[in-house]
């Protein structure tokens, strides 16, 4: 009887408990779809705002009146409604989202023109863009694509790549093996397959687990969205790794999962090779951030038609179109807070001279370390919430570019729109730990991998703007450390010994281009110069020359750390965009934007692309209907 009596009494709690379970996820769910789904503010992409084509300016002196405003006190609208430092694609995406909806902002830029990494320069007549190589994820009917003519009102154009767009070669000249990388979702595998009899179901499978964990990326911006108690909840209860498998692959390494799925070794580095579009070696990079890149050009590659400054040319109108401004040569030397702790605007030098613009909000596209260290008074700093965060974080690894103009026409020289990565074997882990580790005269002689791609070629406007010359734009990394001496020189005068170890460096890798491109020879060569990392902390504002932001590696995924490093900073008024704040690259920058926008906005950007992208892509079919 008593036994009985228990039993009905257990089932009667285990009924009670689950139904509560069942009440609390309930009740879960919909806390998360509030965030997910909710929308309280206005909506920047409420309607479609492409215009008809204008006729694109090739003219560098009419492009500049936009891309070289420069700073001065009376060109500082009035009334702001935010300040934005850094005139990156973060920040300027941002400052474009606002604008839409009315809001007047000023952009900052320390740099001469505006674009961050989105900006070319020119020497001896050619252009160089420093930054955009390829964008995938750029088909008509796509989010990504929807937003990006959105902010762009529909005036920048892309041109497709070839296929392959990439081309991966292993091993040194005598024993060279070239792999064609093709996009399109079945020729992706298709053509692995051809390359790899045997290994079909490797393929297969590393593909299966790219997509699966791409798509849980979703959850990484609900956590940087929600209440934090809430993103909290998510995180210790476990539940973000259930929700997500993004989160779940995120600390397996990307060497230990492509080890698992096959023995060949060259095909390891087939599935790994692209680590270079974020900066770890495959042992320190998560799988989930490597299978964003492997799905983001799974459907194709694009390039700026007209080049990399068509981009900020296309956004700035529009900031100033509703009131705001972008200005250059503003270097913010500090963050003005009241003793309340609130952001209230900002110091610009001039000369030496601080002038101080006010605003209700301001917005960091600096990075989390330019930030958080150089713009905001040490009593701030000293905040436990703004130590956390810095703590999670750690600067990435710097790179090396290496800029060749040449005389010749894509069809002369053997060019395509395409991309080559070249690499001295297979073993990339052993590979980049001992180039970086080594010395900088032993590293300078054998660089051990190499991203090289075309500009010009990939430019259906280059041969009109430039005829018969060419460009080329290499890229690799390098150790701060190795440059850092020279840190506080002059940038246009580093001394002899810079210039020798930046030569020994553009001879060693020269010779590598001129054996995968036959028909580009020392004759050819017009122009050649290198930037290092300390290049790009004078240009870019990069604290230790990282050409990707903080580092990316498997710390970088922590559920921990997506929802403790946020838009909203620990001091009100105050906010962070950019590659920080969500992902590196051209796309994790403005994923970025979206998600600071978010915020400010209180509504979800990202699902508001998605849904004018679902409205113009019905609208299209029912005009081609018609």
């Amino acid at each position: 009887m008593q036994a009985a009596i228990s039993f009905h009494i257990c089932a009667s709690l285990s009924s009670t408990m689950w139904i509560s379970v069942a009440l609390v996820c309930v009740a879960l769910l919909g806390l998360i779809l509030k965030y997910v789904l909710g929308s309280s503010g206005p909506n920047p992409f409420e309607r479609d705002t492409r215009e008809p084509l204008k006729k694109m300016v090739h003219d560098r002196k009419e492009k500049n009146k936009v891309l070289k405003q420069g700073f001065v006190a009376s060109k500082i609208p009035d009334n702001l409604d935010a300040i934005i430092i850094g005139s990156g694609v973060g920040g300027l995406g941002l400052a474009v989202l606002l604008a839409k909806v009315g809001k007047k902002v000023l952009v900052l830029e320390q740099h001469d023109r505006a674009g961050g990494c989105c900006h070319t320069f020119t020497e001896k007549g050619f252009e160089f863009d420093v930054g955009i190589h390829y964008i995938g994820d750029l088909l008509e009917h796509k989010p990504f694509r929807c937003m990006l003519d959105q902010i762009t009102n529909g005036q920048l154009q892309w041109e497709p790549l070839e296929n392959p767009f990439d081309h991966v070669v292993l091993g040194p000249p005598e024993n060279r093996r070239r792999y064609p990388i093709y996009s399109g979702r079945t020729r992706f595998p298709e053509e692995l397959k051809k390359c790899f009899p045997g290994e079909e179901k490797a393929i297969d499978e590393y593909l299966k687990l790219a997509k699966k964990a791409g798509r849980g990326i979703w959850l990484l911006a609900v956590l940087k969205l929600c209440p934090v108690p809430l993103a909290k909840f998510l995180v210790y209860s476990g539940l973000a790794k259930r929700l997500s498998f993004f989160f779940k692959m995120a600390p397996r390494s990307l060497t230990e999962v492509v080890n698992e799925l096959t023995e060949n070794k060259d095909l390891r580095a087939v599935f790994t090779y692209i680590f270079g579009t974020y900066g770890n070696m495959p042992k320190e990079a998560s799988f989930s951030m490597h299978s964003l890149l492997v799905t983001h050009y799974l459907n194709g590659a694009w390039y700026p038609k007209g080049g990399a400054t068509e981009i900020a040319y296309h956004m700035i109108p529009i900031i100033e179109k509703a009131g705001g401004a972008v200005l250059v040569r503003a270097p913010v030397n500090r963050i003005l807070f009241n003793d309340a702790k609130e952001a209230y605007g900002v110091s610009v030098m001039k000369g030496q001279e601080e002038i101080h613009i006010h605003a209700p909000m301001v917005i960091s596209n600096a990075g989390i370390f330019n930030t958080y260290e150089k713009l905001l008074p040490k009593e701030l700093q000293a905040m436990p919430a703004i130590q956390k965060q810095l703590s999670m974080m750690k600067n990435g690894e710097g790179g090396l570019s290496i800029f060749l103009g040449l005389t010749g026409t894509k069809e002369e020289l053997g060019l395509k729109a395409d991309n080559y990565w070249i690499f001295t074997e297979n073993n990339f882990d052993e590979l980049v730990e001992s180039y970086m580790k080594g010395k900088r005269e032993d590293s300078a002689k054998n660089v051990p991998l190499l991203f090289v791609a075309s500009p010009s070629a990939k430019d259906p406007t280059w041969e009109e703007r430039s005829p018969g010359k060419s460009t080329l734009s290499l890229v690799s990394f390098a150790n701060y450390e190795w440059f850092e001496e020279w840190k506080d020189n002059k940038v246009t005068n580093r001394g002899a010994d810079y210039k020798e170890l930046k030569q020994a460096f553009i001879d060693s890798v020269l010779e590598v281009v001129m054996d995968v491109f036959p028909k580009i020879t020392r004759d050819k060569v017009e122009f050649i110069d290198a930037g290092t990392p300390i290049t790009n902390t004078h240009y870019i504002g990069a604290p230790k020359g990282e050409i990707y932001g903080a580092d990316h590696g498997i710390a970088r995924f922590s559920p921990e750390l997506n929802f403790t490093v946020r838009p909203q900073t620990p001091l009100k008024n105050l906010y962070l965009t950019g590659q920080d704040v969500f992902l590196c690259g051209f796309a994790g920058a403005l994923a970025g934007a979206l998600t600071c926008g978010s915020v400010i906005l209180n509504r979800n950007l990202h699902l508001d692309a998605i849904n004018l992208a679902k409205k113009t892509k019905a609208m299209n079919s029912k005009c081609k209907e018609e």
